[in-house]
């Protein structure tokens, strides 16, 4: 008689509905940055090479400022809708303004990154991309 309830609380828990699993995110992980007076939050940003990212630039300042890193634009695939956002290798971003630029990096490297603005790099607004 043991064995029976023992084999029968055993199928119960077997035929129990399983809980679902996490569901696996869809789309390109958002990255965001912080641009302010003058330095960029983070300033070492570490991504990995064929995986989709969508990069959350936010001007906190009330000042103008830009994120310039032409070689890791470059070493990039820009979704379609983002390419007109980077220019000359930068996004610009007007004060207490926000870009979202969706990209691929291709190539695994370290890409440096500053503000182009006058005296803004001098003042501490450098930092890189990792890609690994």
């Amino acid at each position: 008689m043991r064995k029976s309830i023992v084999c029968l609380a055993l199928f119960a828990a077997a035929q129990a509905p399983v809980g679902k699993l996490p569901a696996q995110p869809s789309g390109p992980e958002t990255v965001t940055v912080t641009l302010s007076n003058f330095k960029f939050t983070p300033d070492a940003i570490i991504l990995q090479h064929a995986r989709s990212y969508r990069l959350h630039l936010v001007n906190a300042s009330g000042i103008g400022h830009d994120f310039t890193a032409p070689d890791f634009f470059a070493a990039s695939t820009i979704a379609q809708p983002d390419r007109a956002l980077v220019t000359d290798g930068k996004v610009r971003l007007a004060g207490k303004a926000s870009a979202d630029v969706t990209l691929t990096p291709e190539e695994p490297g370290v890409y440096t990154l500053h503000c182009s603005h006058f005296m803004h790099s001098g003042m501490g607004m450098n930092g890189h991309v990792t890609v690994t």
